[in-house]
């Protein structure tokens, strides 16, 4: 078990890490705002993600380091980028369409309900005297 948790915080660290290192050098030396350079992080992160996926490696990191491979959007990246691949032998639309949101689908659904909600609580909040 401690071994495991030390490979995932390992894992997790370094992609941390790298995601650091894009935010800085986007934001220092591209002289980038706080919100363009979150967004190209985020965006280099799952390109990264979505290469090593298809390149048969992301899957050794994901063995390796467990739960810190999956839970950053990588691992999301991942997670998609692999339905994907396993069933493209189905064709496009029943094989890659379609399977490619078996993991994604929950998380975007959710995803948007708590948006939802937040929103109208946010919005209800602002009606109401306080």
């Amino acid at each position: 078990l401690w071994a495991q948790m030390g490979k995932a915080f390992l894992t997790g660290g370094i992609i941390c890490c790298i995601g650091q290192g894009i935010l800085n050098y986007t934001g220092n030396v591209l002289g980038m705002d706080p919100q363009t350079a979150g967004s190209w992080c985020s965006l280099i992160l799952v390109f990264a993600s979505v290469v090593l996926t298809a390149l048969h490696i992301y899957p050794k990191i994901v063995k390796w380091g467990g739960a810190g491979a999956l839970v950053p959007i990588t691992g999301f990246a991942n997670a998609v980028v692999s339905a994907a691949i396993e069933f493209k032998a189905e064709g496009r639309v029943l094989g890659t369409g379609a399977k490619m949101f078996t993991i994604a689908g929950p998380v975007i659904v959710y995803g948007t309900l708590a948006a939802v909600v937040y929103g109208a609580v946010l919005w209800l909040k602002g009606l109401l005297p306080v």
